[in-house]
């Protein structure tokens, strides 16, 4: 799963609109047109996109999404970028465990929605820093599922 891939399944999950996704980005500190977001979510063949999302973009809507759906922080320019060159999927679940307030257990019952077993353990370990000793890379198919239950929980 690729950031684009990634991308288009957070943006039917929340029913994100085009407005609102170039205004995420601008938020995050990427300006780009309702045209260029379109061709960020379609696919030219079952593999490719038109236009293929960077790590740094990709990470920019994430705090966009942030700043979007908690507002700035007082006194913080910009948020920190962390530029991973790890997991994507981990980072994607931080980054909206943030931006949606959502708790451990708010988490865990995504993903039981999706029909996905995760022990509170599990979740925190995928939750740590790269680096930290329980650290544990997130699969594509946790961030799948997580995405799933989103949207089975926003769009019903």
């Amino acid at each position: 799963m690729n950031h684009n891939d990634r991308l288009t399944r957070l943006r039917y999950a929340l029913d994100i609109k085009d407005n609102d996704m170039v205004k995420i980005f601008e938020l995050g500190g990427v300006t780009v047109t309702k045209e260029e977001v379109r061709q960020l979510l379609k696919k030219t063949d079952p593999e490719t996109y038109e236009i293929e999302l960077t790590n740094e973009n990709f990470e920019r809507f994430l705090n966009g999404m942030i700043i979007s759906q908690r507002g700035a922080r007082e006194g913080a320019g910009e948020p920190a970028l962390e530029l991973h060159n790890g997991n994507a999927n981990n980072l994607l679940l931080k980054k909206l465990k943030i931006a949606l307030s959502l708790t451990s257990d708010d988490m865990l019952h995504l993903l039981d929605q999706a029909g996905v077993r995760v022990s509170k353990g599990e979740l925190g370990a995928i939750l740590r820093k790269e680096g930290h000793r329980n650290y544990k890379p997130c699969g594509d198919k946790y961030a799948r599922n997580f995405l799933k239950g989103l949207m089975l929980e926003y769009r019903g």
